[in-house]
C-alpha cells in the first residue's frame, strides 16, 4: 500500500478520536471529600462499609451507578444492610426547574417489595429517599432498590429517571 495513504488515513484517525477521549473527563473523577454526603456516588464494584467512631461496622451499602437525564435529574440507588435490617435509600439532585415525584421500591427474596413516595424539591442541593428498614431475610445480596423519578410532584407525569441498586444475585438452580 501506499505509505501516503496510511499515513494520511492514521491522522484523520488520531483527529477524530481525540475530541472524544478529551470529553471523557479526568480518570479520577472529584476528589475525595469535596462532595456534599447525600450527592449521588460514581458506582462502586466492591459495597462500601460504614463504621463507626470505635471501628464496629455501621452499615454495608450496595450501590447501583451514578446516573444523570437530560432533565437535570441526578440519583444513586442503593441497598444498605445493618444490624439485621435491609432498606433502600437514593441520594438525588434534581436541577429540572420543578418538584418531582420519586418511587422508592426495595425488593428482596420471595417477592417481598417494600415502598415509599418522595416529594422531590428542585434545586442544586442534593438530597435522599429511604424506605422503611425491614427484617433481613436470606442474604443482603439478594435485595435490590429501584428509584423511579415522574415529571410532576404528583407522580403523573412522564417518567424522567429510572435508577437501579444493580440486580440481585442469581438464584442457584
Amino acid at each position: 500500500m501506499n505509505l501516503r495513504v496510511i499515513g494520511l488515513a492514521a491522522v484523520v484517525v488520531f483527529t477524530t478520536l481525540l475530541p472524544l477521549a478529551a470529553s471523557a473527563g479526568p480518570a479520577g473523577g472529584p476528589a475525595a471529600g469535596h462532595a456534599a454526603p447525600d450527592a449521588p456516588r460514581a458506582a462502586r464494584q466492591a459495597p462500601v462499609i460504614h463504621k463507626s467512631g470505635n471501628g464496629d461496622v455501621r452499615a454495608v451499602e450496595h450501590c447501583g451507578p451514578a446516573l444523570t437525564s437530560r432533565d437535570g435529574i441526578e440519583a444513586q440507588t442503593c441497598v444498605l444492610t445493618e444490624n439485621g435490617d435491609t432498606w433502600g435509600r437514593t441520594y438525588y439532585r434534581n436541577a429540572s426547574g420543578e418538584e418531582l415525584r420519586s418511587v422508592l421500591s426495595l425488593m428482596g427474596p420471595g417477592g417481598r417489595t417494600v415502598q415509599s413516595h418522595c416529594a422531590v424539591r428542585d434545586g442544586a442541593e442534593p438530597g435522599s429517599c429511604e424506605t422503611p428498614r425491614e427484617r433481613t431475610a436470606g442474604k443482603p445480596a439478594r435485595y435490590w432498590a429501584v428509584a423511579e423519578f415522574a415529571g410532576s410532584a404528583d407522580g403523573t407525569g412522564p417518567l424522567l429517571l429510572r435508577s437501579g441498586s444493580n440486580s440481585a444475585a442469581p438464584s442457584a438452580s
